[in-house]
């Protein structure tokens, strides 16, 4: 090895070759160290690098070429796609935020539930140690809807079953099936009490070996429809031997209907009838489907089923039941030879000998007898002989 001696200053200087020798012993740890360090230095450098450069790119270079190109419609053209691209990374971001836990600490929940707790009428609550939310001391079960009621009517004066079954919304199948009731001759008795179906459907006594299944096949309805009406899952002593039930929708058998038309036998006097008053009065709301011509005895008159009938003219109800072709009918007999009859229709509210004014409710509109569809003939005689009602 070869030495230069120098003089600088005083004493003498000795130049030594340069030793390249580490300061501590190399590992693989630190030079992992060393190499990530470098690597993150690296990295931060070329995304600063790149950072500028976009920043220059889109806020200088291509704004004033897209000026210099296209004006401000070039500006507008860039800002509409960074909105769009801003549009675009929102689903991203919030879904990164979703991914984050947002519990509440635990001293905060059970605060929450302290103040709670101290609020007037409001549920008492504890938590357990890890914050969760424990029941109320009081609980309280929820209180199934009950099944529509079945009520009961005393029978009046001049009632019939018709006039009862229109007054509380049913029909007189429904009425009649729900107190045994056969046929329409059948008489009721003032006082008299009458089961009332709160709506159409069918009134049954459950009886020993009834299920299910077998009740809701007799009605023609859905085992469901038992279960919601009441509450047989949580309550299945509602479905017990004795137990007077309502099946809503329930299909029931149709009263047997008279047979012999009631009517008044002997003819009434002039004097017994009161006099014409004005003409007469149409006896439904509804469309004119056929008029009177020599085939056609009447007038047809088309409304929705149900539809009240009323009387046309002040008078005596000389006639009701069931008739050929016609159906259900009644007729009033008025003054000055003139007489009123209703066909098909779905209930009489009246009964024979009754005394009626012009405009009150009579009947309503149905499908007995031969018809195509609900309306009421309506039917106008004057002494004796049929005439067209739209006449007078």
């Amino acid at each position: 090895m070869r030495t230069r001696t120098e003089n600088i200053g005083e004493g003498p200087f000795v130049l030594t070759p340069h030793v390249r020798r580490a300061h501590a012993t190399p590992t693989p740890t630190l030079f992992a160290r060393r190499l990530a360090w470098q690597t993150s230095t690296s990295l931060k450098d070329a995304l600063a690098a790149a950072s500028g450069g976009a920043i220059t790119l889109f806020g200088e270079r291509i704004p004033s070429l897209l000026a210099g190109l296209y004006g401000p419609r070039g500006l507008r053209l860039l800002l509409n796609l960074a909105c769009v691209l801003l549009v675009l990374s929102l689903p991203l971001t919030a879904a990164g935020a979703a991914a984050k836990p947002s519990a509440l600490p635990e001293t905060t929940t059970l605060a929450v539930a302290q103040i709670a707790s101290t609020d007037v009428g409001a549920p008492r609550a504890s938590t357990t140690a890890r914050g969760v939310s424990a029941g109320s001391r009081d609980p309280s079960t929820a209180i199934a809807p009950e099944a529509r009621a079945i009520s009961t009517y005393a029978v009046a004066k001049g009632d019939t079953l018709s006039s009862i079954a229109n007054a509380h919304d049913i029909s007189i199948d429904t009425l009649a099936y729900a107190n045994g009731i056969e046929t329409e001759d059948e008489l009721l008795h003032a006082g008299q009490e009458l089961v009332i179906p709160p709506a159409e459907g069918a009134v049954y006594t459950i009886q020993d070996g009834d299920t299910l299944d077998s009740v809701a096949t007799k009605f023609e309805v859905k085992v469901d429809v038992l279960i919601s009406a009441y509450n047989l899952i949580n309550e299945p002593q509602n479905f017990a031997p004795g137990k007077q039930i309502f099946i809503p929708g329930g299909n029931v058998p149709a009263i047997k209907r008279s047979e012999t038309p009631r009517q008044i036998a002997v003819p009434l006097t002039p004097q017994q009838l009161p006099p014409m008053n004005g003409r007469l009065q149409w006896p439904v709301n509804g469309v004119i489907t056929q008029y009177f011509w020599w085939g056609h005895t009447g007038v047809d008159i088309a409304a929705p089923y149900g539809t009240p009938i009323v009387s046309s003219l002040d008078g005596v109800v000389v006639a009701t039941g069931w008739v050929a072709v016609g159906g259900l009918r009644v007729c009033v007999q008025g003054g000055d030879g003139f007489k009123v009859c209703d066909y098909h229709t779905s209930a009489i509210y009246v009964s024979v000998g009754q005394q009626v004014q012009r405009g009150q409710t009579i009947a309503a509109i149905g499908l007995t007898g031969v018809t195509t569809g609900p309306h009421v003939h309506w039917e106008v005689w004057l002494n004796g002989a049929q005439v067209n009602g739209l006449q007078y």
